[in-house]
This record gives C-alpha cells, structure tokens and sequence, in this order.
C-alpha cells in the first residue's frame, strides 16, 4: 500500500465486517520522541486467543471468499520498515485494537495519506456505523464524531447525504493547505 491511510481503511473495514458499530480512529505525533502511532479501536466481535496468536500471518483469516489476510501483516511491515512496531489486543465479544508505531522521520516511513477521502469512504459505505476520527499532527487538531453530526443532523439527513460527506472533506482539505 502506497500511503498508511489506506492500512487504516483496511483495518476499519475488517472491524465493520466483525460487526463494529463503533470504530475509533486517533493518529498522533510526538516530535520530541520522533514517533508518529495510528490506533484503531472498534467494538466488534474481537479475537479469542487462539486466533489472535496469528493474526499477523498472511495465511490465517477468518474470511471466507480467500484464503489470506493481508492487511494486519502489511501494516506490521509497514511500521517494523521504520524502527516501529505493531501491537494488537482483542477480546471475544468486545471488539479489537491496533496501535502501529513507526519512527516519523524515518526514509522508509509511508505518507499518511488522504485522511480525508479515508473516512469518507468510510462512512459512506458504512452509514449505519460510527466513526471517531482524532488527530494532533503538526500542531493541528481535527475530530470527527459520526455520533455528534448524527445529532447535529436530527434526522434532516443522511450521515452519507452528499452535502455531509462535503463538509467532512472540506474539514480536512483545509488541515492540508
């Protein structure tokens, strides 16, 4: 994968195929510690033991339409390129968390990518699901909570109505000039 945000769409895809009504997103920097983490927290089915032993091996998956999973080993790969790490804690019937790590100013460390068009691709093909997106990069903060505008919006519209998903992407376009 050419950029992170793509892992992360991975990743949160996977948590709503488990069943997550509830995917939380948080990417922070520390400068002083040259680290950038990505962590995704969802409420879904979560992992026994058993399989999360081998959630990292490209030939264990729960899927049923192929035989592999690549998404967890790749962002591993990902983040071991840059001195990082991949952590994941699960538990059966309440839902899952991966923490990647990566050295920020490492020459092998992926763009973050287009936050943007992630979580709008997101909520776009999830509508019934809730998202919570928070980043601190650069200085700069951005949230997003699907639960808040869901409120904002009263009913009045869809959380996937086009005029929203504009908004939410205007949000991060403006984080990026």
């Amino acid at each position: 994968m050419q950029d992170l945000s793509l892992h992360i769409l991975d990743i949160a895809e996977n948590a709503t195929q488990a069943g997550a009504t509830l995917i939380e997103i948080d990417i922070s920097e520390d400068t002083d510690k040259d680290l950038l983490e990505i962590s995704i927290r969802d409420n879904g089915k979560g992992m026994d033991a058993e399989m999360l032993k081998h959630a990292t091996d490209p030939f264990v998956t729960t899927r049923t339409t192929r035989r592999v999973g690549m998404g967890l080993p790749l962002l591993q790969q990902a983040a071991r390129e840059t001195g990082g790490d991949l952590r994941i804690t699960s538990e059966s019937g309440k839902g899952t968390r991966v923490v990647a790590t990566f050295q920020e100013s490492h020459i092998d460390r992926r763009p973050l990518g287009d936050m943007g068009a992630t979580l709008t691709t997101l909520i776009m093909g999830n509508p019934d699901r809730d998202f919570v997106y928070t980043s601190s990069l650069r200085e700069e903060a951005v949230e997003v909570d699907t639960r808040s505008i869901r409120k904002e919006l009263d009913g009045a519209m869809g959380i996937n109505d086009p005029a929203v998903i504009r908004l939410i992407r205007d949000l991060f376009r403006k984080r990026e000039d």
